[in-house]
């Protein structure tokens, strides 16, 4: 353990977030900080604090939060992930990160991995204080990624079932509830082996996790496309690590995003599915948004 705190901060709503700040280990003065973005309905506990110590351990500050709604973090209704609210608290947590006595507020990097990569996306293409990116398996379409996960002949009946949710809801009901991952006939978000082994082996790292999410989670979820956003991100740097297997978020739509970027950019793929970059591959993974992260924040800025 590097010496990590407890932080915790109000977004403008007053909803307060929680995580752990690590800092930066080795520095003599005021360091750059990389905010860490979660995962889909994932908490800090689950991977992102392997992640936040490599950053430590090479000289950079690391902020991890559990989305609002989730886990430490308060927020209503529980378990519901809207993606462009889950982007304004990453800002606050820009904001906050800047504040810290052992941060530069000029060098601050975003990493992200699935539903947070894509955020790290959008935030670098609309925030000014972000310097570099790293979107790591990012959920970079959920428009397409969204549509291949059911059978055409069943669009019609999920939207009648977001419909019937908004109208429920209205009512004074309480969110409906679906199963992150499951058995097939429990129709959860995510229906494959891998998925499924994936979240229940992250479960234990993580006792405050559920698996489950509300109805409209998954509404949002595929109307959200943050490849729109990846040729905004330029002049900021640029780091996408994908899997060459990713068969969770496309690596097909990934690539198209990563072709649409500009300069400066690049590219790590590894051989694996979506969920290896955390777990066989997390070496290779974290070496790679390490040694980015440092080329391009490890310089004072002068602006």
């Amino acid at each position: 353990m590097t010496g990590r705190r407890d932080i915790e901060f109000a977004a403008d709503d007053g909803v307060r977030l929680r995580g752990w700040f690590y800092p930066p280990r080795g520095a003599s003065g005021p360091a750059p900080v990389v905010v860490l973005a979660a995962g889909f309905a994932m908490l800090k506990e689950q991977y992102l604090d392997r992640y936040a110590e490599r950053f430590a351990g090479a000289g950079l500050g690391a902020l991890v939060c559990d989305p609002r709604n989730f886990g430490a973090s308060d927020g209503e209704p529980r378990q519901e992930a809207n993606p462009w609210q889950q982007i304004e608290d990453l800002r606050h947590a820009v904001t906050y990160a800047g504040t810290l006595p052992e941060v530069d507020a000029r060098r601050i990097g975003v990493w992200g991995a699935h539903y947070g990569g894509a955020h790290a996306v959008v935030l670098g293409a609309s925030d000014p204080r972000v310097r570099a990116v790293v979107a790591q398996a990012p959920a970079i379409d959920g428009v397409g990624s969204g549509r291949r996960r059911i059978p055409m002949d069943r669009w019609p009946n999920v939207a009648r079932a977001f419909a019937a949710d908004r109208a429920a809801r209205m009512r004074g009901e309480p969110a409906a509830l679906r199963p992150i991952v499951g058995h097939p006939a429990d129709r959860p978000v995510f229906g494959g082996d891998a998925a499924r082994d994936f979240f229940l082996a992250a479960a234990a790292l993580a006792p405050a996790w559920r698996n489950e999410v509300t109805v409209r989670t998954g509404e949002w979820s595929r109307m959200y496309d943050a490849s729109r956003y990846a040729e905004l991100v330029a002049p900021v740097p640029l780091l996408m690590v994908l899997g060459d297997g990713d068969t969770l978020s496309g690596t097909d739509l990934q690539l198209d995003a990563y072709q649409r970027a500009r300069e400066p950019k690049r590219l790590v793929l590894y051989r694996g599915d979506h969920h290896d970059a955390y777990l066989g591959r997390f070496e290779e993974t974290s070496a790679a948004a390490v040694d980015f992260l440092v080329e391009h924040l490890g310089k004072e800025d002068d602006r």
